[in-house]
This record gives structure tokens, C-alpha cells and sequence, in this order.
């Protein structure tokens, strides 16, 4: 049995050329619909992505045989389809004077003036100053890049002596499934709204890729470089996909 969960960011998904004909079934007093792709395949399977709930099945294999194996796992599946649900719920932070933005595991106030497309930080404190006209939204976003650039450039600077390499050049990414890559030749990119969460998982990432400088791979080698300088690695990870799909879309 294998049972496919979420990734981190959830992404869009192609439509398909011949959709199943959904179906529905009762689980604990709530009707769930769900369909069914029957192939070569040995074994039942459940998936639960932006479509719901598809069942994987063989070809030879009955309607009751299908709804009893989905009736077993009824626990998991309404909990994924609450947590899908959750998920799905609009993210989008609309940027005006008074706003709140997470930083660094803060939240911090925004301040809309009158000016010419500008953004500056006073403390912590985001100024924009603004044309009638201006997209506040965008003036955010490059503002909150530029501080996440300067932040993770510094934290490099600091882990980079004690994974023992030379550290490398720091870029950002706007990845929606990956915090972080890293390349001999183009040096570490991270995700930029890691700068919204708690330092300490930033830094985890910060480790993360560093550590690939050692070994390209996530070896026992690699999780062992990487355990020496972050021992809570394993529940920095675990936060990380936890929170995923709470930050906000700017």
C-alpha cells in the first residue's frame, strides 16, 4: 500500500486529457467524491492532491473492493482532504498602510506615504512611499528580496567557516518546491520568503546547502556535515513543511 501525500508548495496541475468519471462515497457522515484510474498496477493506491481524492486500482478489480479499501484508510483521507481544504484557502497579502507582514518570524508594520515608488526599512518598520498609481504589492515583494539578499548573505558568511568551505555567492530563488539549491559553479540560492520564518529555519536551509559543497547527494556523509553544526536538523525540517503552506503570497 502506498499512500501519496502533499508536496510542500502545492503547484497546478495539467489537466488531463480523459478525466475518470468521479464517484462518492460516505466517510464518517461526510460524502467524499473521488475517481478512480484503473491500470497495470498491482495494488490500490490513494493520492489526495488538488483534485481530491484519486484512487489508484488494477484493472481487475470490483467497486466494493475499491470503496472497502478507501472505508480502511478513512482516518487519513479526511484528514488530508481538512488539511487540502486548509491549504487552499486564499494566502494573498494585500499590501496598504497599517498592513502586518511576517519577518523573521515577526510580524512587522507597513507604512504607505505619498513619494516615488521608494521602499526603505526604519528599524523594522516597512516604508513605502508611493504614487496613487504604484503597485504596493511589488514595492513590498523587492523590498522584503533586498533584506532577505543582505540577511542570507550574512548567515552564509557566518555557517560557511563551520561547514568548512569557502563560502560561496548567495542568489534567490522564487521556487514554489524547493527552499534552497546549491551548485560548485553558481555558489547557494534560496528561497526568498524563508526571510517570513523563524531565523532558526532559515538557518537549517543556510546548513542544508552549505553541506552540499561537501556531498553532492543526501548521503549519510552529507546528513552527518550537516548534523554537526545543526543537531535539531531533523525538527528544523519538519517545521518547515508544516508552515509551508502558511506563508503568506505577496
Amino acid at each position: 500500500m502506498r499512500l501519496e501525500q502533499l508536496l510542500l508548495f502545492r503547484t497546478t496541475l495539467p489537466p488531463e486529457a480523459t478525466e475518470p468519471r468521479q464517484r462518492h462515497i460516505v466517510l464518517n457522515q461526510n460524502v467524499v467524491p473521488y475517481v478512480v484510474r484503473q491500470g497495470s498496477r498491482r495494488r490500490l493506491t490513494l493520492n489526495i492532491d488538488d483534485r481530491g481524492l484519486r484512487v489508484g486500482a488494477p484493472k481487475r478489480i470490483t467497486t466494493t473492493e475499491i470503496e472497502a479499501f478507501i472505508h480502511q484508510h478513512a482516518d487519513w483521507v479526511l484528514k488530508k482532504l481538512v488539511e487540502l481544504s486548509a491549504r487552499a484557502q486564499p494566502r494573498h497579502l494585500a499590501i496598504k498602510d497599517g498592513s502586518r507582514l511576517p519577518l523573521l518570524g515577526n510580524l512587522v508594520p507597513v507604512r504607505v506615504l505619498p513619494g516615488h515608488n521608494r521602499s526603505r526599512w526604519i528599524a523594522d518598520t516597512l516604508l513605502l512611499e508611493a504614487r496613487a498609481d504604484a503597485d504596493l504589492n511589488l514595492l513590498a515583494r523587492r523590498a522584503v528580496q533586498k533584506r532577505a539578499l543582505a540577511h542570507f548573505t550574512e548567515r552564509i558568511n557566518e555557517f560557511a567557516p563551520q561547514v568548512r568551505v569557502n563560502a560561496p555567492s548567495v542568489g534567490l530563488s522564487s521556487a514554489r518546491t524547493r527552499w534552497g539549491s546549491c551548485s560548485e559553479k553558481t555558489g547557494v540560492r534560496l528561497n526568498w520568503r524563508l526571510i517570513h520564518l523563524p531565523p532558526h529555519l532559515g538557518d537549517y536551509v543556510v546548513v542544508h546547502e552549505l553541506a552540499h559543497l561537501h556531498e553532492m547527494n543526501h548521503s549519510a556523509k552529507f546528513w552527518a556535515v550537516v548534523e554537526s553544526v545543526c543537531p535539531n536538523w531533523k525538527s528544523a525540517r519538519a517545521e518547515l513543511k508544516a508552515i509551508a503552506p502558511t506563508l503568506p503570497l505577496l
